[in-house]
């Protein structure tokens, strides 16, 4: 059984996890665009149609993380999205901060992923999460 301090802070990474994952969509959108987020997805040899798929996931699943919506299935099939982002950054060199951006921050961001599945929902959810895969 989870304490109240457990479950508020699950609620707590899981409320940030989405506003970064709502943030880095409204990125795409607002600074890149998503047309040339298709064309750097292309440059990287990704299919450039799948900017707007992954722009699509990341805005739908960093609000339904916010609200509380199936959260860890919603963490679990974000995690394919970081995982390519760390794949794309690993040539970058381990520190974000460096020409490309590193790969220290995708990981941890797969990291958190792995956390929100594996931990409960949390408190102010509007549809809780059943059991997915593992208990």
């Amino acid at each position: 059984m989870h304490t109240q301090s457990q479950l508020f802070g699950n609620s707590l990474l899981r409320i940030s996890f989405g506003i970064m994952w709502i943030a880095h969509a409204l990125l795409k959108l607002f600074v890149f665009t998503l047309p040339g987020t298709a064309q750097y997805f292309a440059s990287i040899g990704l299919p450039a149609n799948l900017a707007y798929l992954v722009f699509t996931m990341e805005l739908l699943g960093g609000t339904a993380l916010v609200l509380g919506i199936y959260a860890r299935q919603i963490a679990l099939l974000l995690l394919p999205i970081m995982a390519v982002a760390t794949w794309v950054h690993l040539p970058n060199g381990w520190v974000h901060t460096s020409a490309g951006g590193g790969w220290e921050y995708p990981l941890f961001l797969c990291l958190v992923s792995i956390v929100i599945y594996l931990q409960a929902d949390g408190v102010f959810t509007l549809k809780r999460s059943d059991h997915f895969l593992l208990n």
